[in-house]
């Protein structure tokens, strides 16, 4: 085995890439396994117009790709495949262990960068449909529904906000729910209701999501759950809101996570309950969201390394087994 690395991130997209930016231009020569399906989230979106610095917009993937090689410029190293397995030590200066298959890598610090995914209808059409019609972040995406009839799929707090940011843009937004009640709070749901221009369709599930002669979405076949009745709605513009799912399984049992799977941090840092195992993005924020919020978690979570490997004395595997 080789010697151990000063820093392994696990995962990429705003918030991995900006770690192995920023640790990388520490001379931290981190070792990114940024997965298969490297950029995250970000490689599902076509247009970005919110991020800084880009005044006339950039696709996903592409921002993902300068972000890349601009770690890769200072040194940051590759490797494309994902991580497998994880021992992470429980004593400050302890060494961590990252397995990709059967290769087994050693670490002083560990960035956990996995991010979340969507949570899906799976339903036919949403797939072929994404980017063209079809979105997870109204936040995001509103600006190119402007006009236009809009569908929220959700009942939650987060499809009513979803709901009321893109109420600014759409002709008209209707929230369709598959019961008659919604788990968001009274709040939200007040706030949704006093929006002119939202409206409500209960108890409705989503059968299908149809292109139309350009191949993008036209409209939406619906069905009652309490009648079986069928219907079809012109839409324009489908946001998903149902929920994210992070990518914690990796880390389940070994850091402390909150009852929806989300990594918990120690405060304003990105410190996990394991010394020398900071998480940032997507992994951490159930609130935000953003590439701008995650990109700066990872800015973060390599200040908090660097600080780590300066202030903890490393503990050797000799005394590694003695303490065992």
């Amino acid at each position: 085995m080789s010697a151990p690395e000063k820093v392994i991130i696990i995962g990429s997209g705003p918030a991995g890439y900006t770690a192995a930016l920023y640790t990388a231009r520490g001379e931290l020569e981190p070792l990114v396994i940024e997965g298969f399906a490297w950029g995250g989230l970000l490689q599902q979106t076509t247009d970005v117009e919110n991020f800084p610095g880009y005044p006339h917009g950039v696709t996903g993937p592409e921002m993902m790709r300068e972000l890349r090689d601009q770690a890769e410029r200072f040194g940051a190293r590759m490797l494309t495949d994902q991580a497998t397995r994880v021992e992470l030590a429980s004593d400050p200066g302890g060494l961590h262990h990252v397995w990709v298959d059967d290769d087994e890598y050693e670490a002083r610090t560990v960035i956990l960068a996995m991010g979340a995914e969507h949570k899906k209808l799976g339903v036919p059409g949403e797939d072929a449909l994404a980017g063209r019609g079809v979105s997870y972040c109204a936040t995001c995406d509103a600006a190119f529904f402007k006009d236009r009839d809009s569908l929220i799929i959700g009942g939650g707090d987060s499809a009513m906000e979803e709901a009321i940011f893109l109420a600014k843009f759409s002709t008209t937004v209707t929230i369709v729910n598959r019961r008659d009640e919604f788990r968001a709070s009274r709040i939200m749901l007040d706030r949704a209701r006093a929006t002119s221009n939202i409206e409500f369709l209960t108890p409705y599930v989503v059968e299908a999501l149809l292109p139309g002669e350009t191949s993008a979405l036209e409209r939406a076949r619906l069905r009652n759950v309490e009648s079986g009745e069928e219907r079809e709605i012109a839409a324009t513009g489908v946001f998903v809101a149902i929920g994210h799912e992070p990518k914690s399984e990796l880390v389940r049992g070994m850091v402390d996570l909150d009852a929806n799977g989300y990594v918990l941090v120690d405060g304003r840092s990105t410190r996990t309950n394991r010394p020398g195992v900071f998480a940032a993005g997507d992994l951490v924020d159930h609130t935000y969201r953003q590439a701008v919020t995650a990109a700066g978690t990872g800015c973060q979570a390599a200040l908090d390394a660097e600080w780590y490997l300066r202030d903890t004395p490393a503990v050797t595997a000799t005394q590694q087994k003695q303490a065992a």
